[in-house]
């Protein structure tokens, strides 16, 4: 199962990272938890300037607009 945490305000982006994450994870049989993290000093404790960001299994991979499709699989594929 992986650990997925979507950083960010709550904005569109924020919704459409965790939305994607969501269907990347079913498209791949991946089970996943997905955490939506609002609280801005959460946020800057993974040193996230610039939103959504999103940690899977407690690594940062991204930050700041929207993630790519193919980049999502690989963190989700990744053990």
């Amino acid at each position: 199962m992986k650990d997925v945490k979507v950083l960010g305000s709550g904005c569109s982006r924020c919704v459409a990272t965790a939305e994607m994450v969501e269907a990347e994870a079913r498209a791949l049989g991946v089970p996943v938890t997905i955490e939506k993290v609002t609280d801005y000093a959460a946020i800057a404790a993974y040193g996230v300037a610039s939103t959504p960001g999103v940690v899977v299994d407690g690594k940062l991979v991204h930050a700041g607009g929207l993630p790519k499709p193919e980049n999502v699989r690989a963190w989700l594929k990744a053990s």
